[in-house]
């Protein structure tokens, strides 16, 4: 009995029936048997490769091959042949923009008794006529002489206590007042001579044209001093009367001794006063 495969248009014969192509295990039917010859009625069934053949595993890569670098010696290079030609200085090209002009940052200024703003010395003491003690400055007021508080003064061959005097006159003006000085912003431990005013009062002209002090040599008040001189005023002037003052009150009689002790002498009971009640029981 013959038999007649048909497969993708070819015909192959056998000796058992006809079967069809779904039929047929593509990777047996690949592999030769001895009972069945197959015989292809053309050449081309022959040459057309199987396409379900077993696919091959992957074959390894070739190597990469190495990537070598050398160094390359500075000193190989040459240098250019100097010129003949004499060199030119010329002048610098011109900055991009302003930015390039900018110069490093300047330091602060520091402030100067010229820029020194009035500082205001709430509750000042006066120590002498010119000197003031507050927030912990001490301001010597500028261009006067300051009175020193243990000075005396001379009139008619008798000598008054006239730095005293002026040290008390002077605390009398700046009683219950601010002073504005043109001190720095921070006290310290020395004397800084500085104009200080009291509202629209300078206190350097007060003092001098008053006779409480004596204007600087070369300073702004030698005219407030000559006038204060010839006018004998304060220190200038005679010392003061103290006769007109009223005696002082002569004392009545001895004044009473305090007991040693608060208990009887005779170390009895002590007797409550009688103008006071009794505890009562």
């Amino acid at each position: 009995m013959a038999a007649l495969v048909v497969a993708g248009g070819h015909t192959v014969k056998g000796r058992e029936s006809v079967v069809t192509v779904d039929q047929i295990d593509p990777i047996a039917d690949a592999l030769p048997t001895g009972n069945d010859t197959l015989s292809a009625s053309g050449s081309d069934a022959a040459q057309e490769p199987a396409t379900s053949a077993i696919p091959a595993p992957d074959a390894p890569q070739p190597p990469k091959p190495a990537v070598h670098s050398r160094a390359i010696d500075p000193d190989a290079v040459a240098p250019p042949e100097p010129s003949d030609q004499e060199l030119e200085r010329v002048e610098p090209r011109a900055p991009l923009s302003d930015l390039a002009l900018a110069g490093p940052p300047k330091p602060p200024k520091l402030k100067m008794p010229g820029d020194w703003n009035g500082t205001k010395l709430f509750q000042p003491v006066a120590t002498a006529a010119g000197l003031i003690e507050a927030k912990g400055y001490a301001v010597a007021v500028s261009g006067v002489d300051v009175v020193k508080a243990d000075e005396t003064c001379s009139d008619a061959g008798k000598s008054w206590a006239c730095g005293a005097r002026a040290r008390t006159a002077f605390r009398a003006f700046l009683r219950g007042r601010a002073v504005a000085c043109t001190v720095p912003p921070e006290g310290g431990r020395d004397t800084i001579s500085a104009e200080c005013h009291v509202g629209n009062q300078d206190i350097g002209q007060w003092l001098v044209e008053n006779g409480w002090a004596r204007a600087a040599q070369g300073g702004p008040y030698v005219e407030a001093e000559n006038k204060a001189r010839t006018a004998r005023k304060g220190i200038f002037g005679p010392a003061p009367r103290l006769d007109g003052l009223p005696a002082l009150p002569a004392a009545s009689g001895t004044a009473p001794v305090a007991p040693d002790s608060i208990l009887p002498a005779d170390g009895g009971a002590v007797t409550p006063p009688t103008d006071q009640p009794e505890p009562a029981q």
